[in-house]
């Protein structure tokens, strides 16, 4: 959810303040599987248009629902409650409107989201799922287009189509879990000797680092037992990147962070990880606390 987004961001951008994730510059839709993201407002068509249904049946229910809702809302509707009553559908339909890329949301993970409406952006729906896909690729590759369909909710067939027309651009792997691909233009990285950027990072619950499903965490996190922990059936722990790798897993209630590692740490360690959650741009006014264990 947004606040979430807030670590995310404070996880990769220097100057991160609570403030962050209300930055102009970003947008708060429903994008894959009609989750909450915030987004560049510049990228609003990756997370929108490209979603869009390829069937003429799914694309006529986005449209018309677009329309009703910017309808009731220059009509002084303010509720997705209302909304629903008025169309006679259930509240949660309206997200399926997010796809023609006209329907911003503001949600601040309680009640339901406040939705406003948007210019459709200048895109191609097809090229703007292209550059998904290649986002994607770049951020979780080595991948497939049966993950990618997983992570997006667009179909088997959608996902096949384009990765079919970005063949060009990708080349194929091998990983413990099968074959794979990554772009063309990542492959130095590949086969380039690791560098973490970071001794340390609190990466929140849905972070895009960890957001896999299915094999997919294999190549993540190795040990069956460590992924059971990370990947709990309910509300996912946040994640402890430390030196570039998965080692244990964060909760947060209030100013106290309580952190579970999966090894023994060193007391230089201990120390960089309570520098990290003291930095942590928390709305509460004082700087979080921190229980480690082991």
């Amino acid at each position: 959810m947004p606040r979430a987004a807030l670590l995310s961001l404070h996880a990769r951008v220097d100057g991160t303040t609570p403030q962050s994730w209300e930055d102009p510059g970003l947008v708060q839709v429903w994008g894959p599987r009609f989750s909450v993201f915030v987004a560049a407002g510049v990228d609003l068509a990756l997370f929108t248009l490209a979603l869009l249904p390829d069937d003429p049946r799914g694309r006529e229910r986005a449209k018309r629902l677009a329309a009703q809702l910017h309808d009731l809302l220059a009509n002084g509707v303010d509720s997705l409650e209302e909304a629903g009553r008025r169309v006679g559908v259930h509240p949660n339909a309206f997200r399926y409107a997010a796809a023609t890329g006209t329907v911003l949301i503001r949600w601040d993970g309680a009640r339901r989201p406040r939705v406003s409406p948007c210019p459709p952006p200048d895109v191609d729906p097809g090229e703007a799922r292209l550059e998904l896909a290649r986002r994607y690729l770049h951020v979780f590759g080595p991948t497939t287009a049966a993950s990618f369909a997983s992570w997006s909710g667009l179909s088997a067939s959608s996902s096949e189509a384009v990765f079919s027309r970005l063949r060009p651009s990708l080349v194929p792997v091998r990983t413990p879990i099968g074959p794979a691909w990554v772009l063309a233009s990542d492959e130095a990285s590949f086969r380039s000797r690791a560098r973490p950027e970071a001794a340390v990072r609190l990466l929140p619950s849905g972070d895009p680092y960890f957001l896999l499903q299915g094999p997919d965490r294999e190549l993540l996190v190795a040990n069956p037992d460590q992924r059971a922990q990370l990947w709990t059936p309910r509300v996912w722990p946040g994640a402890l990147l430390l030196d570039g790798e998965v080692a244990g897993t964060w909760r947060r209630s209030g100013r106290r962070v309580r952190i579970e590692a999966w090894r023994d740490l060193s007391g230089a360690e201990r120390d960089r990880i309570a520098a990290e959650v003291t930095s942590l741009p928390l709305p509460e006014p004082s700087p979080a606390t921190v229980e480690i264990t082991p």
